[in-house]
């Protein structure tokens, strides 16, 4: 039997996939690669330092606990036994999906034919009106998302690698031009590239994301956190961004030109209310 190891984008469902029974080693890919600068070789020295200065920059990470983290369980893809079994669990929206691309042309790299290479990706589900999250699954689910994994070839790891490329090249017009659904097992790349477009800036020079944040503080008063779990509701209703807390607070401290902040609640300065009226 082949040893099985699953790659896990974020700690959420390890308890899930531990009590499932499936068994394996598990794997966590705790990046986010849809924010920050990156390279297109993925875990090259150049990948790692730009990725070492974003996150210690930007939310006060350490070297040394990112690299305990997230390059220590990354790297570990690099040690796959030839009789393996590899299962990629990931989920439709936008912080998920370029993780995926990144990891598939990060197994590219390291690609061995005796290694199996397995994708499920959770999203439409038959009954259900909205897309649905692995954590919305039970480990009894997890069982039969495994029993129907995709098998991916070399072809459709080449594919994924073509999309990382693009992405990281950042070029507005080619992501918009480029087929992103052109391998249906990657259903779900379109939909998270037709999202990052909204993250270019508009004529004004802000995006959907700065645009929303405005709106919010405009309507009424709130703290930091309150208006956090505002973007996280319109998320969640009419978004696949897929973003947690750290990544609206950079978002947040961005616009800082826009509010002032009085006894912790952001108000909108003439900026701010030039650019949402």
């Amino acid at each position: 039997m082949a040893n099985i190891f699953h790659i896990v984008n974020g700690d959420a469902i390890i308890p899930l996939l531990e009590k499932s029974g499936i068994g394996g080693e598990i794997v966590v890919w705790r990046e986010m690669l849809c924010e920050g600068p990156l390279d297109i070789e993925v875990a090259s020295d150049e990948f790692w330092e730009k990725r070492y200065k974003f996150f210690e920059e930007n939310f006060g990470i350490a070297k040394l606990d990112y690299f305990d983290k997230t390059i220590k369980e990354i790297l570990k893809v690099n040690n796959f036994p030839l009789n393996a079994e590899v299962v990629m669990w990931f989920e439709f929206d936008l912080f998920c999906q370029i993780n995926l691309m990144a990891l598939c042309s990060y197994l590219l790299q390291n690609f061995r034919k005796g290694i199996t290479y397995n994708l499920i990706c959770t999203g439409l589900v038959k009954g259900k009106e909205k897309l649905q999250f692995l954590t919305d699954f039970t480990s009894e689910d997890f069982k039969i998302l495994y029993e129907n994994k995709l098998k991916l070839s070399k072809n459709n790891l080449v594919f994924a690698k073509t999309c990382w490329n693009i992405f990281v090249e950042n070029d507005i017009e080619k992501i918009a031009k480029f087929n992103f659904s052109k391998k249906a097992k990657f259903q779900y790349f379109q939909l998270a590239m037709n999202e990052h477009l909204k993250r270019f800036p508009n004529e004004n020079g802000f995006n959907q994301i700065d645009c929303k944040i405005l709106e919010i503080i405009n309507i009424k008063a709130l703290s930091k956190n309150e208006i956090i779990r505002n973007l996280l509701i319109w998320q969640q209703q009419e978004t696949v961004y897929g973003f947690g807390d750290l990544q609206y607070l950079l978002y947040l401290k961005k616009l800082n030109n826009c509010y002032t902040i009085n006894t912790k609640k952001y108000y909108l300065n003439d900026t701010g209310k030039a650019i949402v009226n």
